[in-house]
């Protein structure tokens, strides 16, 4: 067991079935030395849900708000959002980002969404939580107009270390999650055992993705201790020195 408390930084806790278990998985939480988890709203129907959990968990439950690119076709409340943002519990604007991957709503449909809400996170000197999949090069040109005052993390990282320096660039961190577990991730890899851990964070994003030999649904919390472990491993490092460091990371980014 390390003797450094852990951040999960990209949790969807009020997801079935983690909502449905909710004690018996901040437990085991807790137990695998995880004690504060990031969860980010991700649409206007999900911000209320959020707001309450982390209303009743304060000390364990820090909450983001924001309009995912999968959504973007909502009408985005800018004022609405704005209110949940300035709330002293609000650590980050997000889940946000663009998909590439998704037909509908497009990425040039998702843009203006994306720079609507970095625009507010700049006004409220708040930090960004990133989605990002096939549209990476838009990404980072929409960032570059917010820089140097950006940051924030790009969560779920999974590519390779060219891009991840990319980001890294424009001061951004790194969310490293169950792609570390995986023994053919090798893009991953090289960028676990070459970037500072000052610039990497832990998370699960459960249920949505699992580890290696964990399928999403059963994924929990806790196990961003197993993403430690794996990172550990690869950087032939401690468990403690990376718990450590990812959490004091997570702690500067967020305020938490």
């Amino acid at each position: 067991m390390t003797t450094f408390a852990m951040t999960d930084t990209h949790c969807h806790l009020t997801f079935p079935p983690l909502g449905e278990n909710l004690s018996p998985v901040l437990e085991r939480a807790a137990a695998a030395g995880v004690t504060r988890i990031i969860v980010p709203a991700y649409d206007p129907e999900s911000w209320p849900a959020v707001e309450s959990l982390a209303a009743a968990h304060p000390d364990t439950v820090h909450p983001a708000y924001g309009l995912h690119p999968w959504q973007a076709h909502q009408p985005l409340d800018l004022d609405h959002l704005a209110n949940l943002l300035r709330h002293p519990a609000t650590i980050a604007v997000g889940e946000i980002g663009l998909d590439g991957k998704v037909e509908s709503p497009t990425v040039a449909e998702q843009l203006p969404v994306l720079e609507q809400q970095l625009a507010l996170a700049h006004d409220l000197d708040l930090p960004v939580i990133l989605h990002c999949r096939g549209a990476f090069d838009e990404l980072l040109a929409v960032l570059g107009r917010f820089t140097p005052h950006l940051r924030g993390v790009v969560h779920a990282w999974s590519r390779s270390p060219e891009l991840a320096r990319r980001f890294l660039k424009l001061g951004l961190h790194l969310g490293m999650g169950g792609a570390v577990t995986r023994p053919k991730a090798r893009q991953v890899h090289e960028v676990v055992r070459t970037v500072p851990l000052e610039s990497l964070l832990l998370e699960t994003d459960a249920p949505a993705i699992g580890l290696h030999g964990v399928d999403p649904i059963a994924t929990e919390p806790r196990h961003v201790r197993d993403v430690a472990q794996a990172m550990a491993d690869l950087r032939g490092d401690t468990l403690d020195h990376v718990a450590e460091r990812t959490t004091a990371a997570a702690a500067r980014l967020f305020g938490i």
